[in-house]
């Protein structure tokens, strides 16, 4: 498991490194990247790259600085791909309640509908 902050910088690799290989990516970019209210310092950044190529997430092939080239590596798509399922079963949960209310309002308009149809018929033929 991996917390929040490293998730994020995970998904900015991800982003840059789709294609599976190597790319160049400076510090500084990926802290631009990250919301306002997750920004890091460079260190920081660079303690979670360690981390994350420690748990075989990433590769770093070199490091310069505030350079690296790495790349995300299957596990670390994994780890991003295990995530997707749980915000599309809540949009399934929630479109099914939808569907449930559509239901019940299209019942209750016929109904008077049909109730306002057969008032105004009986007062208009009376």
């Amino acid at each position: 498991m991996i917390d929040t902050k490293s998730k994020l910088v995970l998904t900015i690799l991800a982003k840059e490194c789709g294609d599976g290989g190597y790319k160049i990516i400076e510090i500084p970019d990926i802290i631009m990247a990250l919301p306002r209210h997750f920004r890091m310092d460079s260190e920081s950044i660079k303690h979670i790259l360690t981390h994350l190529e420690r748990q075989d997430i990433i590769s770093i092939k070199y490091d310069d600085d505030d350079i690296y080239c790495l790349s995300v590596l299957p596990y670390g798509f994994e780890i991003l791909e295990n995530e997707k399922p749980k915000f599309i079963k809540k949009d399934k949960i929630s479109r099914k309640n939808s569907n449930i209310l559509l239901i019940f309002l299209c019942f209750f308009s016929s109904i008077l509908g049909s109730s306002l149809g057969y008032l105004i018929i009986y007062f208009i033929l009376k």
